[in-house]
């Protein structure tokens, strides 16, 4: 009897989370092992998922709690700084006519759906645990952990996100880059009439926007140009939000009020990624932020982690041999569809950087958005 091939995830966010349910329900072995002892499960205001993302979370089987828990909506209003609406623009439905346009919904929900799925699964999860070193051998790796064990594996999954440690481990040098904006974002109880994604361009920011995240709640934002995080003590974030937040009309001053605790006020710099050549060395392969990241634009960075997950574990399960073949396949399948997501997203945020005021911005995001109704 053949022993099953045995894989480890390395990080347990969007990507990592979804090959791991993935390739659990096919069947395989599968160690999940998470740096952070609370598995990411209250981190973060809002999320926005685009129909592609909703795609493989109904793949995922998860779908019910995701629908149940956020709020769809199909347009997006485009706003001058008081609140008057310039121009109203309908979705495309990137996930299918049967999907939502869009979603948004409270990030620690969706980290704590896929944690659920995840423990359902069978896959045995180690939290507070990272992979300290790696040896590669034919036909697999040899893992040490930052708890003292050492397991063997025939994969490595790296989806331990921006900064990974797995990536630099297998020498690919890339690195995350700065745009030269950064994002404010507080959650935020939803003012009666929001019922979409409403974004003001001009005014001290790049951009003042919100979205919908349940029946009562939404999350804000606000883009400017980055600073030096050193400068901004934490205890300031609410103050600092509010004072690029207030100058904005409409439901804003509502939505200003309720911005009042500097721990809810995430501040996070915009960062570009995109590993070119191929995302694998050996026995061990990137997905998700590990090997490609971009701006929230487009609110495309979940999904593309999310078809990373769905595609990889489509190959490994198709009785293919796991070896270079398969792993460059993945790579070619996704690369095209991850760069025109990464470079239309920069190319948004560096269009406002220049102050180029004849940009065809809904151009660019219908050209992308019309390719990501194709299946990944």
């Amino acid at each position: 009897m053949t022993t099953p091939r045995r894989v480890l995830v390395v990080g347990g966010g969007a990507a990592g989370n979804a090959a791991t349910i993935l390739l659990r329900r096919a069947g395989l072995p599968v160690d999940l092992v998470e740096a952070k002892a609370d598995w990411n499960a209250t981190t973060g205001s809002g999320i926005t998922l685009q129909g592609n993302a909703l795609r493989v979370l109904r793949e995922l089987g998860v779908w019910d709690e995701v629908s149940a828990s956020g709020y769809g909506f199909g347009s997006l209003g485009v706003t001058a700084p008081d609140g008057t609406v310039i121009h109203e623009n309908e979705d495309i439905r990137t996930g299918g006519e049967d999907l939502p346009a869009t979603l948004g919904m409270r990030r620690p929900r969706l980290q704590q759906i896929l944690i659920d799925a995840v423990r359902a699964s069978g896959a045995a999860v180690r939290l507070g645990t990272t992979a300290r070193a790696l040896e590669q051998h034919a036909d697999g790796v040899s893992v040490d952990f930052s708890d003292g064990t050492r397991g063997r594996y025939d994969l490595v999954i790296a989806a331990d996100g921006l900064n990974s440690a797995t990536r630099a481990a297998i020498g690919i040098a890339d690195k995350p880059e700065p745009t030269g904006m950064a994002i404010w974002r507080a959650p935020a109880p939803r003012p009666a009439g929001v019922t979409r994604t409403d974004l003001a361009y001009g005014g001290p920011a790049y951009i003042a926007g919100y979205c919908p995240t349940g029946e009562n709640t939404i999350y804000a934002y606000v883009v400017e140009a980055n600073r030096d995080r050193a400068t901004i003590p934490p205890e300031t974030y609410a103050d600092e939000m509010c004072r690029l937040a207030r100058v904005y009309g409409g439901v804003w001053p509502e939505i200003v009020e309720h911005i009042t605790d500097p721990a809810q006020v995430n501040y996070t710099w915009f960062d570009q990624l995109l590993v070119e050549g191929s995302w694998h060395r050996g026995r061990v392969v990137l997905v998700g932020d590990a090997a490609h990241c971009c701006p929230p634009t487009i609110a495309q960075g979940a999904a593309q982690s999310l078809e990373d997950a769905s595609v990889l574990a489509e190959l490994l399960t198709s009785g293919r041999d796991w070896g270079d073949d398969l792993f460059q396949a993945y790579y070619e399948r996704r690369i095209p569809r991850v760069r025109t997501v990464v470079e239309a997203s920069v190319q948004i945020g560096q269009w406002q950087l220049d102050g180029v005021r004849d940009a065809d911005v809904p151009g660019l995001i219908s050209r992308t958005m019309n390719l990501l109704k194709e299946l990944p």
